[in-house]
């Protein structure tokens, strides 16, 4: 049920899109280094209940990789607004994943989006954040920017393979790399990497407390990438539950989405 067959121009460029589903408005936000894709397990569950929306970010999947506002996290948040304006959804509700919740908690706390819900899943929104070779990466672009095809190919399997505590089945992992490998894709790939600056959590974190909409915080107890202790963080910071699913890492829709898709339903009220 996930599919690409919208087009839509931003501030940074062409965005592709889809929905689905009947119901209720729920907007599903992805991060990084993964796309719209990530959702595509969970989607049939969901749009049982929802009419659910998607897009890849600029910079990423099947959008614009080489957009004309470079895609840090300011500009998505500003582009997760024009989006749901676009699809004149007034006050949504949202799952974000990774720093799916950095851009939609950017664009409720400083560009004025409601939502009518939100879930936060593994999500990049309290510093510190990046890995150690995340920020070795960001210090020496030209490095790995030069790397030959298939040494590429293999470093972003690696690194997807690395958020994961269970394997992805192949085509999935195969479609989630795929983007990365051609020449655009790589050095969007690459510029990710130098565009990550943690002074975009920091100019809201202190707001987290003045959330205006319910929020959930969801996490992959055994995320190698974001640790437990940091979603712990973000709950206490909002002031809600902490809830987790055990046995799951940093991509918990894919690796395990019958019991995510049922975590999410319950926690948005329809499970």
């Amino acid at each position: 049920m996930w599919t690409l067959d919208e087009e839509h121009e931003t501030s940074a460029g062409r965005v592709a899109a889809g929905r689905t589903g009947h119901g209720p408005d729920l907007v599903l936000a992805h991060g990084w280094p993964w796309s719209s894709y990530a959702w595509h397990r969970i989607i049939p569950a969901l749009s049982t209940h929802f009419t659910l929306y998607w897009y890849d970010m600029p910079g990423f999947g099947h959008s614009d990789l080489a957009p004309r506002r470079a895609p840090s996290l300011d500009v998505q948040g500003e582009v997760f607004g024009e989006m749901l304006d676009h699809w004149s959804l007034a006050a949504p509700r949202v799952i974000a994943h990774d720093f799916g919740g950095a851009v939609t908690l950017r664009a409720h706390l400083l560009h004025g989006q409601d939502y009518n819900a939100l879930v936060l899943m593994n999500v990049v929104a309290m510093r510190p954040w990046g890995s150690d070779f995340f920020d070795h990466v960001g210090h020496h672009i030209e490095a790995f920017t030069g790397l030959p095809p298939h040494i590429h190919a293999a470093l972003v399997g690696a690194y997807i393979d690395g958020a994961l505590v269970r394997p992805l089945v192949e085509d999935d992992r195969a479609r989630l790399i795929a983007p990365w490998l051609s020449d655009q894709g790589r050095d969007a790939f690459y510029a990710q990497f130098a565009l990550a600056d943690e002074t975009y959590t920091a100019e809201v974190e202190h707001q987290y407390g003045t959330l205006r909409c319910p929020a959930t915080v969801l996490w992959g107890e055994d995320d190698p990438w974001i640790p437990l202790a940091r979603g712990t963080a973000l709950a206490q910071a909002i002031g809600t539950e902490m809830h987790t699913l055990p046995g799951l890492g940093h991509l918990p829709q894919l690796e395990d989405p019958q019991r995510v898709a049922q975590a999410l339903l319950k926690h948005l009220g329809a499970g």
